[in-house]
């Protein structure tokens, strides 16, 4: 029987992992399919606070790690595939049945991409899907939007800070964006829309860095390039709680549902980070989180006692 099971090793994971330890909880944290989450594909992040110089992704999230298992976290190899609430909490794990008193989810969410032919392999080196996390890496070139919701128009406009040029790429004629978001972007003299078009393919320099973009036209089928130093991809993400979905409370995009604070409906389960948050999506956000979690679980098994 364990007190607390933590489902994930991002920022929210082992931030909880962290406070759940020095609670003298003994937390188990389960590592899933991407360890780490998705501060692992981030080769630089320079606005962790704490960092002034910045550090690397994995660095952040080795530290992170390092600094739960001091205390006394577990960690173990494993995917949550079921789970079945109740006094204990059940987890399937690989197969096997795990018991808990209290279970944290921070499973995160996975961004959409395209699909394209070695795209895992770029991200990092001009492919990404954060211009929060790293718009500033790109000042005074030119780089491309992929989408054309909400998210698409916001990370367009954020990027005319820095890039001397922004593409909005967009399979339609139209943006399916909010009006309001859609003629924000569009009135912004660095945002130009490239309307009817997919991007087929990326295209890099020598050192493996993207340096451009095929474009095929929806229409036509007309294929063309264009340079670019940058591709943020903006289609949406996909939060990770098919474990979960049907007892867990979820949005109608499967994003758990907090209700107080950073309990669920079932009670002595919390939600922390991406999983939840569709709005921010950030590092330190997701730490704070995870802190909240931890609390929050804390102070339910003392009064669960």
């Amino acid at each position: 029987m364990e007190n607390v099971i933590i489902v994930g090793t991002g920022c929210a994971g082992l931030t909880a992992a962290i406070y759940t330890a020095r609670a003298n909880l003994n937390p188990l944290v389960l590592e899933g399919r991407m360890p780490g989450g998705q501060l692992t594909t981030t080769t630089a992040v320079e606005n962790f606070p704490g960092f002034p110089d910045g550090v690397d992704g994995p660095d952040l999230i080795q530290r992170m790690h390092q600094q739960a298992e001091k205390f006394g976290s577990r960690f173990r190899y494993g995917v949550v595939e079921e789970f079945q609430p109740g006094s204990p909490h059940r987890v399937k794990v690989d197969g096997e049945w795990v018991e808990t008193k209290a279970l944290i989810v921070a499973s995160g969410a996975s961004p959409r991409y395209t699909g394209l032919e070695g795209e895992s392999a770029l991200i990092g080196h001009g492919l990404t899907s954060c211009a929060t996390c790293d718009g500033a890496f790109y000042r005074n070139v030119p780089v491309c939007v992929v989408g054309g919701g909400d998210s698409a128009c916001e990370e367009a406009g954020f990027l005319t800070r820095f890039a001397s040029k922004v593409y909005l790429i967009h399979r339609r004629d139209e943006l399916r964006a909010s009006k309001i978001m859609a003629g924000r972007a569009l009135a912004n003299p660095k945002i130009e829309p490239v309307w009817n078009s997919v991007v087929s393919a990326y295209l890099t320099d020598d050192a493996g860095e993207v340096r451009g973009v095929r474009l095929r036209d929806t229409k036509t089928g007309a294929e063309s390039e264009l340079e670019v130093k940058c591709v943020f991809v903006a289609i949406g993400h996909e939060p990770n709680t098919a474990a979960f979905r049907g007892i867990l409370g979820t949005d109608e995009n499967g994003y758990l549902v907090q209700t107080a604070g950073t309990a669920t409906n079932i009670p002595g389960v919390f939600a922390a980070g991406d999983v939840a948050d569709h709005v921010y999506r950030q590092a330190i956000t997701a730490a704070g989180q995870g802190c909240a979690a931890a609390i929050d679980a804390e102070r339910w098994l003392a009064s669960a006692e």
